[in-house]
């Protein structure tokens, strides 16, 4: 479906589009994803199908929305909460911020990750990388994503390690600017990076930071999990649910403690294997994509059955 390529606009544009052309295919249940799209459910709803949202993380928390944006979020929660049928968490943390800020239970379905490693190396080769030899980072870059901490924390460590930075942004050139500015000669920006590539950076990491403070279940940091990377992680709520005994824990006031975590997993590598382990356990038993498919196909399927949405709730407790 077409849409709008603007910072405001993007999302919705798609999504208001994207409803107007499900009015006519009749579905059964309908998926929408992230809190800012519930305002077109009452569209899906015409059809007569039933709607679920997965509300994603809190991005009203976000640096880069100003207070307009910030308050279409928190209005767009509050509609989902009145129009959908059901309420997708994909964290507990969310699943707790429903419940005690807008009195809505919701379904806790996470995301899932691969537990195997790749072993071709083309994207490392492209990018001029050896295994085991570089510091992972990925996640867009805006602010609350911190990549600029890392950098910085990084800069402060005398290691032999190189930092890639994989991701990008399309609306934060000045942000982009400042990070490669900060950047020495030990640190690679590659940009986006998907499918076997990115399995790859993934797969032959030393170590995987992720410094995140906005947002449920980032995907990334499963994946690296999954991966059997020892992962560095910043110290949230919601980073603490995923990673539980399977990682190694930063304090994000600044970029010092982050610093000492690098030189610790630098110098102590067994650290990182007791780590790899316990994170890839960790993920088989929480986030492995045959639960977080299931679970979904069983929500998507019973969704139509239900005269009402207490009855919904009542019988998709155990999804």
């Amino acid at each position: 479906m077409p849409t709008v390529r603007h910072k405001y606009l993007d999302t919705v544009a798609h999504t208001f589009v994207s409803s107007l052309h499900a009015l006519s295919q009749r579905y059964d249940a309908v998926l929408v994803c992230n809190s800012v799209n519930s305002s077109f459910i009452p569209i899906l709803r015409l059809s007569g199908a039933r709607v679920a949202i997965n509300v994603d993380g809190l991005e009203w928390k976000r640096k880069k929305w100003n207070w307009l944006g910030r308050s279409c979020y928190k209005v767009s929660e509050k509609i989902a909460c009145l129009t959908a049928d059901v309420i997708v968490s994909d964290a507990k943390t969310v699943q707790k911020y429903y419940q005690e800020v807008h009195r809505t239970s919701s379904v806790f379905i996470p995301y899932g990750a691969p537990t195997e490693k790749v072993t071709t190396v083309r994207a490392l080769e492209k990018f001029g990388l050896e295994p085991r030899k570089y510091l992972l980072y990925v996640s867009r870059f805006e602010p609350e994503n911190n990549a600029h901490l890392v950098l910085d924390a990084f800069q402060k460590v005398d290691t032999e390690l190189e930092l890639v930075m994989v991701g990008d942004a399309p609306y934060s050139d000045e942000y982009i600017k400042r990070l490669k500015t900060m950047a020495g000669p030990r640190v690679r920006f590659t940009g986006y990076v998907f499918g076997d590539g990115y399995r790859e950076l993934m797969s032959h990491a030393y170590c995987y930071v992720h410094a995140t403070e906005v947002g449920g279940t980032h995907p990334a940091l499963i994946e690296a999990m999954g991966m059997g990377n020892g992962v560095v992680v910043g110290d949230t709520a919601e980073n603490r649910e995923v990673a539980g005994d399977g990682a190694l824990f930063f304090s994000m006031t600044g970029s010092g403690d982050l610093a000492d975590k690098i030189r610790l997993v630098s110098a102590r590598p067994e650290i990182l294997a007791e780590l790899s382990e316990k994170a890839r356990q960790r993920v088989k038993t929480f986030y492995s994509w045959d639960q977080v498919t299931e679970a979904y196909q069983r929500l998507l399927q019973s969704l139509p059955q239900w005269r009402t949405l207490e009855e919904f709730r009542e019988n998709t407790r155990d999804i």
